[in-house]
This record gives C-alpha cells, structure tokens and sequence, in this order.
C-alpha cells in the first residue's frame, strides 16, 4: 500500500469516527435507558463512547501526520 493510500485512509476513518462520536449524542426518544449525559440517547454509553471515539480518531490524525511527514 503506498504512503498516499494509508494517507488517504487514515483521514477517511479520522471522520468517520468523528461523525460516529457526534452521533452519539444525538437525542433518541424510543432508548430505554438514560445516558450518564442526564437524556435518552442513541448510544447510552455517551459520553464515554463519545471520548473513546475521538480519542481513536486522534490517535489516526496522529499517525497520518507521521506518515505524510515521513521520508523515501
């Protein structure tokens, strides 16, 4: 796999898992349970699936600026 198809791949699931953390969040009012946010979520481990998802989407934008900075 070439530098730029890592590159490429690691900015597509850096937003997709930002997306997925944002979509955590979102109000759903058929949930049964309560998320520890107070409020029926989609996910009812928000906010802590919320931090888990960003900090990976983190960890891929750091790892794709090492790889776009790295060298023939």
């Amino acid at each position: 796999m070439s530098r730029q198809n890592v590159s490429s791949a690691l900015l597509a699931a850096t937003m997709l898992l930002v997306v997925l953390a944002l979509a955590t969040l979102i109000p759903n009012g058929g949930a049964r349970m309560i998320s520890d946010l107070g409020y029926h979520t989609l996910c009812p481990f928000a906010p802590y699936s919320t931090g888990s998802l960003l900090l990976l989407a983190g960890l891929a934008w750091v790892v794709r600026q090492h790889v776009d900075r790295l060298t023939d």
